[in-house]
């Protein structure tokens, strides 16, 4: 119970910074001058598994992790901030969770050239990415909607990326899932 408790509190905590987000270009680049924090991954994913843990049994959410314990990351972001990338991306596939089969969610770490790729593959509503459809990491481009949701959630985790000086990518296809992989610099 108290661990919960801690979890929500810090949960809470980053959430209440999470506007900084939003500010003008200048503090951006203040926001990109962080000094290296070393995040141990393999800690953070189960982590944030605990604090979806109601919605995952509520959905059947079959969540599977795949990133090694020797995985840790010097990143010029803050965990509370990478912490958010994971928890929006696992919450995202549970919300946008196809109706017509049981949600099924991966979660991986790899080294590809001078990056560790982050990446988080479901089988949910998927997104249409063709030319002409509005961009799945907009600011207010809910791109579902019969499904509860601001549209700001994405767009938060881009500029998280993009303010590390990395970058994220969107494969995905209309009713077959979505898979979203940040590039982390080592």
């Amino acid at each position: 119970m108290l661990d919960s408790v801690e979890r929500f509190k810090r949960t809470l905590d980053h959430l209440t910074k999470v506007p900084k987000l939003q500010k003008e270009p200048a503090d951006i680049l203040r926001l990109q001058k962080e000094p290296a924090t070393e995040i141990h991954l393999a800690r953070l994913v189960p982590d944030v598994e605990l604090d979806l843990f109601p919605f995952i049994v509520q959905t059947g959410t079959q969540l599977e992790a795949q990133v090694p314990a020797a995985v840790t990351l010097t990143l010029t972001c803050s965990e509370k901030n990478l912490r958010s990338v994971v928890y929006n991306l696992l919450s995202n596939a549970r919300k946008y969770r196809h109706p017509d089969r049981p949600p099924r969610v991966r979660v991986a770490c790899q080294q590809e050239e001078s990056y560790h790729v982050l990446e988080v593959l479901n089988n949910g509503l998927g997104l249409e990415l063709s030319q002409g459809h509005r961009k799945p990491l907009g600011m207010f481009q809910g791109l579902h909607t019969h499904v509860e949701g601001t549209g700001v959630g994405l767009h938060m985790v881009k500029r998280i990326v993009e303010n590390a000086g990395s970058r994220i990518e969107v494969d995905s296809q209309l009713d077959h899932g979505s898979t979203f992989r940040v590039f982390l610099p080592q």
